[in-house]
């Protein structure tokens, strides 16, 4: 391999090795045309479409807003509104490594398109639910769905260039935050005059411009790639240039060694296993923290501080389980102000991601999570509550966030949506444990329950820092064998090989 390689100018002045369209065998690799393409149109178009999918918060939002309406309504006892709840996260638990495995062996468009009209489906068809069990299976069915509405992280992260991944993955994000905004002020429209089955119906809204957008979503090239299918990768390929007003890299696309995808055992072959254990103790502890603070947010707003639980709690009142307390316009206030504190947590993760790394950004957010919780300790008032509470939502939202593009640019191209289902697998089973603690364990002890989170976002800081592999800078590997150019460290790098 040549160590003096001539630059090419690309259109946007930046200096690129010629490495990148390999000038011996005048051939180039997806990778390669990703990067000399860039960011343009065409990723613009693919932000919005797969954000839409993202947006499926919404139906995830609805539950903290249909849970007390049908409680008055149906007047379902505390165990029933809990199981609401509880069978949507079995359901994202159980059908997520299904989503992956079905996104590694047909395509990621093909897996994306049937999770999100699975979804659709069954969210519009639960509006029309006639009785609780009704609700309760169609729930689960959405859960199911939205199982596998992650895969379009996969599928956009694949067009991405190097340098634009991780901000690109970062802002899809914000899909997220706003479609639980956006769930709140249309609950506040619909809730009082046309009722929760229209708020089920217009849920589905995001969802539903999707179905109408996503025939002009292409396949990953990537993986036409790596499934043999070269003129229509290359196809793609050219599409995306055109679209962007930019030249494809000159010579032959190079098909990558095909090999068996979507297998489990490949998570755990000695390169991926460390990386496979500890990525899923991460997202377990994600979600585990975020839902938990989430359930301890209103908990505490109500009683006022930690010491007023504790206080609170030596003069407990018998109380009906069918009592009935409709959310109130106060109510739908905290919901919003509590949902608008992820958008710090995203400007704070973009601004630092690309500067330490991958790694150092979850085990920050981890940390200051860990410190937040234990600042709770103290006796302070609602606003200096409420100041610890936000911020500890905002950091570990922004790790969340950071795991997203941490898990996609770790994996091969062959495991690479099944290693992402796997671990959203595990993170639902911390979103299912995580009412036991915050609720239940809450009422027996607050200081233990503030202690286990803490002390789990301190072990998952740990974790972070000894993930093996930094991939701030890296290309996405295309096999999980190693071949000339798939791991390229940042454009403009002369490093041999």
């Amino acid at each position: 391999v040549r160590t003096e390689l001539e630059p090419v100018e690309l259109g946007d002045g930046a200096a690129v090795p010629k490495e990148f369209a390999n000038p011996t065998d005048d051939t180039f690799m997806v990778e390669d045309a990703v990067e000399a393409i860039g960011f343009g149109k065409f990723q613009w178009k693919l932000s919005v479409i797969t954000g839409l999918a993202w947006a499926n918060a919404m139906e995830m939002m609805i539950l903290s807003i249909l849970a007390p309406q049908l409680h008055c309504e149906w007047r379902l006892p505390s165990w029933q509104v809990a199981l609401l709840t509880s069978v949507v996260f079995v359901g994202m638990m159980s059908s997520s490594t299904l989503w992956g495995n079905i996104s590694d062996q047909y395509g990621r468009k093909t897996g994306l398109k049937i999770s999100v009209l699975w979804t659709l489906y069954y969210g519009i068809l639960s509006g029309f639910a006639p009785i609780y069990s009704w609700i309760l299976v169609l729930r689960g069915l959405v859960g199911f769905g939205i199982g596998g509405v992650p895969q379009s992280v996969t599928l956009y992260a694949e067009f991405l260039p190097m340098k634009a991944r991780a901000k690109c993955i970062l802002l899809i994000e914000v899909f997220w935050a706003l479609g639980t905004v956006f769930e709140v002020l249309l609950a506040v429209v619909v809730m009082p005059t046309l009722g929760w089955r229209w708020l089920l119906i217009l849920s589905a809204l995001p969802l539903l411009l999707f179905a109408g957008l996503c025939f002009w979503l292409p396949e990953s090239a990537r993986y036409d790639v790596l499934s043999g299918n070269q003129e229509k990768a290359l196809a793609t390929l050219k599409r995306i240039a055109t679209e962007n007003g930019a030249p494809m890299p000159l010579g032959k696309l190079v098909i990558s060694r095909q090999e068996d995808r979507g297998k489990m055992r490949d998570l755990f072959t000695p390169h991926f296993r460390w990386t496979t254990l500890l990525l899923w103790f991460i997202w377990f502890s994600n979600a585990f923290s975020y839902y938990g603070l989430v359930l301890l947010t209103t908990e505490l707003f109500q009683a006022g501080d930690v010491c007023s639980i504790s206080s609170r709690r030596q003069e407990v009142k018998a109380k009906c389980s069918l009592t009935c307390e409709y959310l109130t316009e106060e109510d739908y206030t905290d919901l919003l102000w509590t949902t608008l504190s992820e958008f710090p947590g995203v400007l704070v993760t973009l601004w630092i991601i690309d500067r330490i790394g991958r790694k150092k950004t979850m085990a920050l957010s981890f940390l200051v999570f860990s410190f937040c919780s234990l600042l709770l300790f103290l006796c302070i008032g609602r606003n200096v509550l409420t100041v610890l509470l936000f911020i500890a939502r905002a950091f570990i939202s922004g790790g969340f966030q950071a795991a997203y593009v941490y898990t996609p640019e770790v994996y091969p191209t062959a495991t690479r949506a099944l290693g992402l289902g796997t671990c959203s697998g595990m993170a639902r089973v911390g979103a299912l444990i995580t009412p036991f603690i915050a609720q239940v364990m809450l009422e027996s002890s607050v200081y233990l329950t503030l202690v286990v989170y803490s002390g789990c976002c301190l072990l998952a800081a740990l974790a972070s820092c000894f993930l093996p592999i930094e991939t701030k800078g890296r290309g996405l590997q295309e096999s999980s064998h190693k071949e000339w150019g798939q791991e390229m460290v940042g454009r403009g790098s002369h490093s041999p090989g």
